[in-house]
C-alpha cells in the first residue's frame, strides 16, 4: 500500500497519547497519509489532567517545521497547541517564507480536564498573525466565543462568530457545535462566504478525549491526500464520530478516542 499523502502536524506532544501528535499521528495513518512532526510543548498529561507543561524553544518550533517543509512535499498541515506568542510568531515566520497555505488551524485553549494551555497574548497572536495564513480554522463553541467576545448558544450565534472569524482571514471556518445542547450535534462550516450545516445524533459518553486535535488532523490528511475542501471536511467529520463511537476508557479520566475503525 502506498501513502496517499503527506501531511504535518505542529503540535504539542501529549504523554497520554489521546490527543495532540499522538492523536495526529493515529489519524494520518487511518487516512494512509504519511506523518511529519513538529512538537511545539512537551505535556505531562494523562486522562486525569495535564501536570506539566515545558514549551520548546520558539527557534526549535521553526527549526522542525523548516526540516521538514525543505524536503517533504507537505500537502497540508495542521497546528495544534501553540501556547505562547512568540511560538506563534515563530510557526508564522517559517510558513510565510515556505510561502504555505493549505494550514487547517486548531485553535486549541483548553484541554479536555479544563486545564489552560494557552496565554492571552497568543490568542491574539493567532488573530493577529496566524489565521492571515490559514486555509480552514475550527474552533468549538467555546473557542469561538473566546475568538470573537460574541455570545453562541445557537446556530445563528455559530454563523455569527464564523463570519466574525472570517473577517480575521482564514478562507474556511467550522464552528463545531459539540457543546450546545441537543440531541443532535450540529457543526457550521463557512467557506467563501457559503455556509454548509453538517449534523449527527449526539453520542452519549465521556470518550472524547482529543476530539478537537484528530478532526483538524483527519482534515488535513484529507485535503493532503487531495480531496476537495467539502469532501475533506465530511470525511473528517464521519470518521471522528466514528473514533467517538468506539472510543475507550484507558485510564481513571477521560476516556479516549479510538482512531483504528475503518469504514467511517
Amino acid at each position: 500500500m502506498a501513502y496517499r499523502g503527506i501531511a504535518l502536524t505542529i503540535a504539542g506532544s501529549d504523554s497520554g497519547g489521546g490527543a495532540g501528535i499522538q492523536a495526529d499521528l493515529k489519524t494520518f495513518a487511518a487516512f494512509e497519509v504519511f506523518g511529519t512532526t513538529a512538537i511545539t510543548a512537551i505535556t505531562a498529561q494523562n486522562s486525569l489532567g495535564v501536570h506539566g507543561i515545558f514549551d520548546v524553544p520558539p527557534e526549535m518550533v521553526e527549526a522542525q517545521i523548516d526540516a521538514v517543509l525543505s524536503d517533504f512535499p507537505v500537502g497540508a498541515a495542521k497546528t495544534g497547541m501553540l501556547s505562547r506568542s512568540e511560538t506563534v510568531r515563530a510557526v508564522c515566520d517559517v510558513l510565510r517564507r515556505h510561502r504555505f497555505t493549505a494550514l487547517v488551524v486548531d485553535p486549541v485553549m483548553i484541554a479536555q480536564s479544563g486545564d489552560v494551555l494557552i496565554d492571552e497574548p497568543a490568542i491574539e497572536a493567532l488573530k493577529e498573525e496566524l489565521f492571515p495564513l490559514t486555509y480552514i480554522v475550527t474552533p468549538n463553541v467555546p473557542e469561538a466565543e473566546r475568538l470573537t467576545g460574541l455570545s453562541v448558544e445557537d446556530e445563528e450565534g455559530m454563523e455569527a462568530a464564523a463570519r466574525e472569524i472570517a473577517q480575521m482571514g482564514p478562507r474556511g471556518v467550522l464552528v463545531k457545535g459539540g457543546h450546545l445542547p441537543g440531541k443532535d450535534v450540529v457543526d457550521l462550516f463557512l467557506w467563501d462566504g457559503k455556509v454548509t450545516r453538517f449534523t449527527h445524533p449526539r453520542v452519549e459518553t465521556e470518550n472524547t478525549h482529543g476530539t478537537g486535535c484528530t478532526l483538524s488532523a483527519a482534515i488535513a490528511a484529507g485535503i493532503s491526500a487531495g480531496a476537495d475542501v467539502l469532501a475533506a471536511v465530511n470525511a473528517a467529520r464521519r470518521y471522528v464520530r466514528k473514533a467517538i463511537e468506539e472510543g475507550f476508557k484507558g485510564g481513571k479520566g477521560y476516556g479516549c478516542l479510538c482512531h483504528i475503525v475503518k469504514e467511517w
